[in-house]
């Protein structure tokens, strides 16, 4: 009947991936993924290890990070399991900076990585329990990169040399993706934030609120969770060709506030599974400083 409209397509389960999605699994279609935490620990023992009571992430420092790896953005501290674990090494979820070098190291480092953020999630089938998922976001994506990329330059654009804060929050696009009934608890982790403090004599607009922003950032999300063996080594070729070194043959340091990367899509993208490339090509250099990144040589005042 022409008064009957066409039922919404059902949500898909976070049990584990379909086939049809398996199929289609490629780093150039995947702009959101989620899956949970302990399947990603498995999957990739070269970026995550479990010691004790901490969760060992490769830092900018060490070795293992020039093989690529992802951004894990957090207050320090992650559960899995009922059992509480200090991240060795993450991105703060809000930094100030207070500089153009500092802006533009933060910048790099951010884009350079697929960024990862843990939550917590309840099920409607058992909500006494909670599931602990790794977030994936896509950076190499030309959605994804476009409007964290837009929405750092529109508010410099904006505020023309005064104090901003910009916010980050993928929590719609998440909270769109689960089930009816599933909730994630600790929605908070799904966002990231930086303040710019400019040296300016008056700052009213940053005084009274006004230059404050927050980027609600959408994309498709893909299911990840997956019991099949052969499901997972796909998915464990696909996280490793998606984590792989970003190398740029263009240079960031003509870079201005309000121009967006110069990076052409076939630099910052590539869509095959095959085997990684030669660890001999130049890698895009990181830059830490200690605004940013919190490691175990760095006090935490979240542990």
């Amino acid at each position: 009947m022409s008064g009957i409209g066409a039922a919404p397509a059902a949500r898909q389960s976070l049990t584990s991936i379909s086939s049809g999605e398996l199929r289609r699994l490629w780093t150039c279609d995947c702009e959101l993924a989620l899956l949970p935490l302990a399947q990603l620990l498995r999957l990739q023992p070269g970026a995550f290890q479990l010691r004790g009571d901490q969760l060992v992430v490769p830092g900018p420092a060490e070795p293992a990070a020039t093989r690529g790896g992802f951004n894990v953005f957090s207050d320090g501290l992650v559960r899995l399991d009922g059992q509480l674990y200090r991240l060795s090494s993450y991105i703060r979820r809000y930094v100030e900076l207070t500089s153009y070098c500092d802006y533009k190291d933060y910048r790099e480092t951010i884009l350079s990585k697929p960024m990862l953020f843990f939550i917590n999630v309840q099920t409607k089938k058992d909500s006494s329990k909670e599931r602990t998922y790794a977030f994936l976001v896509n950076t190499r994506h030309p959605k994804i990169r476009r409007q964290i990329e837009q929405g750092m330059d529109m508010v410099i654009s904006s505020v023309i040399g005064e104090s901003y804060w910009l916010q980050f929050d993928f929590q719609e696009a998440v909270k769109n993706f689960l089930p009816p009934g599933d909730k994630v608890v600790n929605g908070e982790n799904l966002s990231f934030a930086y303040e710019f403090k400019a040296d300016a004599l008056f700052d009213f607009f940053y005084w009274l609120g006004l230059s404050n922003s927050t980027v609600n950032v959408n994309g498709k999300v893909v299911n990840l969770s997956s019991t099949s063996p052969e499901k997972k080594e796909t998915i464990k070729l696909f996280l490793e060709k998606m984590s792989e070194p970003l190398i740029r043959r263009s240079s960031f340091s003509d870079r201005k506030f309000s121009v967006t990367s110069r990076g052409s899509l076939d630099e910052v993208f590539n869509c095959s599974l095959s085997p990684r490339s030669s660890l001999m090509e130049p890698l895009l250099a990181e830059l830490p400083f200690p605004c940013v990144l919190e490691s175990e040589e760095t006090p935490n005042p979240f542990i």
